[in-house]
């Protein structure tokens, strides 16, 4: 528990310091349009409940949007099984007038959770690309043709991991697929003063928290990880990172820069003692 509590102190005041810069936004209003659609578009809304989540892709945000719909009615149980649908029974803040988007904002509990960004790329990457016909043949298939010689014929099925972090190397942050842009541009934690950082590595104890403080019934709990995920170990991270060139790696680093030191977190090991393991 002292861990936690240093680990969140750490988080608020790097945020404090970073976001207390002159050229760092105060408020949503500050922010450019574009920048401002996404922050609206990725904040959903409790009205009964009176909070705000702004969902991250990859970081346990299916099981996040079950809850708000079991909060809602619109959904039985979390434990209900089915494909889940990412619009539908969700209210999302960009979707209200300027007036009632400013007065959540000001009075609601507002929460996000965050996750190691390596971690979550790699997480993105294996479950698009390995699983997901749709972003195959919408993503894998022009970063193959972009990066690998002769890679026309591919189905975009075989991207592999150092196709993809050279793909988002030289892709603009602000017209990433959610899936892979950098959880500041998502969330904008500058710009919205979150009341709570959640971490996917403490996940159920810090959903806990969450659900106890917007007094959720009880019957409401986080529900457990669905038993065909395969998620992204220590050893797998370790595999990946070692087996990708390391120039690939820190020319990366700049682009999710603010996701690692604002949420604490440390940059990726690849020295060569640590892939010797």
């Amino acid at each position: 528990e002292l861990e936690l509590e240093v680990l969140r102190d750490t988080r608020n005041r790097t945020i404090r310091a970073l976001c207390g810069q002159r050229s760092m936004p105060r408020s949503v209003w500050e922010l450019p349009p574009g920048q401002r659609r996404t922050v609206l578009r990725h904040l959903l809304v409790s009205d009964k409940y009176r909070f705000l989540y702004c969902y991250v892709p990859k970081v346990a945000c299916s099981n996040w949007k079950r809850i708000l719909k079991v909060l809602d009615g619109a959904l039985e149980s979390v434990d209900v099984q089915g494909k889940m649908d990412h619009k539908s029974d969700l209210v999302f803040l960009g979707d209200m007038k300027p007036e009632e988007i400013s007065y959540r904002l000001k009075h609601y509990y507002k929460f996000i959770f965050v996750r190691n960004p390596m971690e979550r790329l790699l997480s993105a990457y294996r479950n698009k690309f390995g699983e997901i016909k749709e972003y195959q043949q919408k993503y894998g298939v022009e970063i193959v043709r972009r990066y690998r010689k002769n890679g026309g014929n591919s189905a975009g099925d075989d991207v592999t991991f150092s196709e993809f972090l050279q793909y988002l190397l030289d892709e603009d942050v602000e017209r990433m697929n959610e899936h892979w842009m950098p959880i500041y541009n998502l969330c904008q934690p500058c710009a919205v003063r979150y009341d709570f950082i959640g971490s996917y590595e403490r996940l159920h104890a810090d959903a806990n928290h969450v659900l106890e403080h917007i007094q959720s019934p009880s019957f409401v709990r986080f529900p457990e990880r669905q038993a065909w995920y395969k998620p992204v170990t220590a050893e797998t991270l370790h595999y990946y990172l070692c087996n990708t060139q390391r120039r690939l790696i820190k020319e990366l680093l700049p682009k999710y820069i603010l996701d690692f030191s604002l949420f604490a977190y440390p940059l990726p090991n690849i020295t060569s003692e640590f892939c010797r393991q």
